[in-house]
């Protein structure tokens, strides 16, 4: 049995004090709505509380669908750097980046440069990179742009879509494929909020399949499906790695997956764990195919 943990939108908290020119842009609002909301629902000891229990499960791997970070500011990304290599190495943590890792213009490919060695396929390729783990090929995609004041959409910017169809194509019978993305390809979410090509990303895993689709974004416990070729692809969140229980609607929380088996006979449990009465605890478990 191979264990993927899922965990997803830790906005690291504290978070560094920004210098007055870097207030002057979409940062601006984003530190307002921080001090008057978000430093309270994001909180460190929950994160690390949360963390020691992954840990002490033992996962074969772990992997986190971005918004590590808040305003994208320069510091952000040296603390979530020094976070990731006490989360583990890169041979055993993968990073997909979210919508906060992008905030900003000035933050475009900071992301990418600091936290490079998560963030890359076994090839060296980056957007759509595949990294094998066992029986698993992992496929990190990026929605990660910066956007207007008040919006947090995402979009699978370059040939993302285009080559995500070959990569599927191509590993439909070698390996249990898991997509990794931080915005939900669903459709019917909150506009301001939204995936834009989610459309163009179903159709694409309409034709070739997946056997798991792992996201963030939406600070909540969730577990969807999409029409695969075959069969139905299930499409899971996970809340906030940070969120406090008695700030946040969906306490903080992660999810385990226990894959075994092989093409045409993969057997996969999903087991959620989160806040529950002042513990980490397990909070369901779910066959998502026999």
């Amino acid at each position: 049995m191979f264990v993927l943990a899922h965990l997803s939108d830790p906005h690291l908290a504290p978070l560094p004090m920004p210098r007055p020119l870097e207030l002057l842009s979409k940062r601006g609002l984003g530190y307002l709505n921080w001090l008057r909301k978000r430093r309270g629902i994001h909180r460190a000891e929950v994160l690390e509380t949360l963390v020691a229990d992954l840990k002490a499960r033992a996962p074969d791997h772990i992997a986190v669908t971005g918004d590590l970070v808040n305003l994208s500011l320069p510091g952000e990304f040296d603390s979530a750097r020094a976070w990731l290599q006490k989360l583990g190495g890169p041979r055993d943590v993968t990073v997909v980046p979210g919508n906060h890792d992008c905030y900003v213009r000035d933050a475009v490919g900071a992301a990418q440069r600091e936290w490079d060695i998560y963030m890359r396929g076994d090839g060296g390729e980056t957007f759509p990179f595949v990294r094998r783990r066992g029986p698993l090929a992992l496929i990190g995609l990026s929605t990660s742009l910066p956007t207007l004041p008040l919006a947090a959409t995402g979009r699978l910017h370059g040939d993302q879509i285009a080559r995500l169809g070959e990569v599927l194509g191509e590993l439909r019978r070698e390996a249990f494929r898991v997509v990794l993305i931080h915005h939900p390809p669903v459709a019917g979410a909150n506009y301001f909020r939204r995936l834009t090509d989610a459309a163009a990303l179903r159709e694409v895993l309409h034709r070739h399949g997946a056997e798991l689709v792992l996201h963030g974004h939406h600070h909540t416990s969730s577990l969807g499906w999409l029409p695969g070729p075959q069969a139905r692809i299930p499409v899971a969140g996970v809340p906030s790695t940070s969120g406090a229980p008695d700030r946040h609607e969906d306490p903080a929380g992660y999810n385990l997956y226990e894959i075994e088996g092989a093409w045409g006979a993969w057997r996969c449990t999903m087991v959620a764990r989160g806040c529950r009465d002042g513990a980490i605890a397990e909070m369901s478990r779910r066959p998502l195919f026999a």
